[in-house]
């Protein structure tokens, strides 16, 4: 009789331990998921197409919900914008901005419309397209990029983060924490 209590006991007690365990990896899971939706809801990224009321230093974007906002660029001083790839009506724009007594700001303007194309450097060849896809044209590369996304004024290139440093007709300068990487524009 002790003996099946015994076996009884430890075979409780053992499936008490692994119950324990398994309900403490369901809630590291769901702290990890909270994680990564809180990083995806932060973006403060407003899209939409450059309105024909844009001028040198203001931007009438047209959102993607059909709103219209009008944003002061400033170029000089601590409260300089940074325009990335030009202003052109109709381009498509990811903007960065703040408010200051219910004044719209452009920290960042970056020019979609400008970023997307074929990109070279000594070793990628990528083209960025609409819809977040990045194709790449060389076989031999070992990590290849195959989605984008702008978050937060970054470019987001699979899992690897850039600030954009300089985006021209020709020339595209990304940096992270391994350098400066220049790409000029493949026709």
């Amino acid at each position: 009789m002790k003996k099946i209590f015994y076996v009884s006991f430890m075979m409780i007690a053992i499936l008490s331990m692994i119950g324990c365990n398994s309900k403490g990896k369901k809630g590291a899971q769901l702290n990890d998921k909270d994680t990564v939706v809180a990083k995806v809801a932060a973006d403060t990224t407003v899209y939409g197409v450059c309105g024909e009321g844009t001028a040198m230093h203001s931007l009438e974007l047209i959102t993607d919900g059909g709103d219209t906002i009008n944003y002061t660029i400033m170029d000089d001083g601590a409260d300089s914008a940074s325009v990335l790839g030009g202003l052109l009506v109709g381009d498509r724009l990811a903007v960065i901005g703040h408010k200051v007594d219910k004044e719209n700001y452009a920290t960042t303007v970056l020019n979609i419309t400008t970023l997307q194309g074929n990109w070279t450097s000594i070793d990628r060849n990528f083209e960025i397209l609409e819809g977040g896809v990045v194709k790449s044209h060389l076989q031999a590369e070992t990590n290849p990029w195959t989605e984008w996304k702008i978050w937060n004024g970054k470019l987001l290139l699979n899992k690897d983060t850039f600030a954009i440093n300089n985006l021209g007709a020709d020339s595209l300068y990304l940096e992270n924490k391994d350098g400066i990487f220049a790409y000029k524009r493949q026709k």
